[in-house]
């Protein structure tokens, strides 16, 4: 079973996918259970006709028992300047949350998709004790996705020419993009464009939640989907490579801090943590993005 906690837009948009793909049963956990109620009778409707799966909704922790995947997509609020101003109030919930995994579910492979993203993966891992392995915050591939789509602008070409647009370090304005192993139709991007542009290109990764909420309140469909691929791929147990969010242990030279870093995920979570090569400025930029975190950690 796959347990939802927040039935929010990017709750039920993943709800929405693990049923109509017919990946497990799914429990929606929120606080307003008339929410995930409603929410359970929409996305039932989407269960194939000769599907195995159900979903359901309810307010109750207790319920979460058994879950081999539980995904945390709640928030206390709508953040409208940056990724940390609800910081404490989020804090304050992932623990909440934190104890009811402990007492129901602690053999669960968790899922972190709430922000302040790298630190409330670290928040919580620390608090829940979890193998590292088992607490993965998933926000790097969608930086990602970005990236790749707008190179794809940039360039106008499909986002199919583009290979290895990685974003690594914080969820958050010091992420770091990855330009010296970016590729278009297989010819190092570093060749085609200069570090001004590579720094506008970086610039608008970093903004695009803002200029998205030009056109809609918040994104959904995009983290919505990097997260199913996670979750499609511990279920089936089909290694998947992306960048997400662990604990570090003096990987890339960081430790007390969870940041985005390429990881491979299977059944048991992350099961390789990849070291790449990086530039000295990458490097650079990478050390400064895990500060920008272990600073926010430290203001707790």
């Amino acid at each position: 079973m796959i347990s939802i906690i927040g039935s929010g837009r990017v709750g039920t948009a993943i709800a929405f996918l693990c049923i109509s793909n017919s990946l497990d049963d799914v429990l929606l956990v929120n606080r307003t259970k008339n929410k995930a109620l409603g929410e359970a009778l929409d996305i039932s409707n989407a269960i194939p006709e000769n599907s195995h799966v159900s979903i359901h909704g309810t307010d109750d922790f207790s319920k979460i028992s058994g879950s081999n995947i539980v995904v945390i997509t709640a928030s206390t609020g709508i953040y409208l300047k940056n990724r940390t101003e609800m910081m404490d109030a989020q804090v304050k919930m992932i623990k909440e949350i934190a104890n009811q995994i402990k007492k129901y579910c602690p053999s669960a492979i968790m899922l972190i998709v709430s922000n302040p993203l790298d630190v409330l993966t670290f928040v919580f891992q620390k608090e829940t004790q979890l193998s590292r392995n088992k607490v993965i915050g998933i926000a790097s591939s969608l930086d990602s996705s970005r990236f790749r789509y707008v190179l794809s602008e940039k360039f106008n070409i499909k986002q199919s020419q583009i290979t290895d647009a990685l974003v690594m370090g914080e969820h958050g304005d010091s992420m770091v993009p990855i330009f010296s192993r970016v590729k278009i139709n297989e010819k190092n991007i570093s060749d085609i464009i200069d570090e001004a542009e590579k720094k506008i290109i970086s610039t608008e990764i970093q903004n695009y939640w803002k200029s998205l909420r030009i056109f809609k309140s918040r994104s959904q469909f995009g983290i919505a989907k990097n997260t199913y691929d996670v979750i499609r791929s511990i279920i089936e147990n089909d290694e998947l490579i992306i960048p997400a969010s662990i604990v570090l242990n003096g990987e890339y030279g960081e430790k007390d801090i969870a940041m985005g870093i390429p990881v491979k995920i299977n059944k048991d979570g992350i099961k390789e943590i990849i070291e790449i090569e990086l530039n000295e400025s990458e490097n650079k930029l990478l050390k400064t993005s895990a500060q920008t975190i272990r600073d926010y950690i430290k203001s707790l």
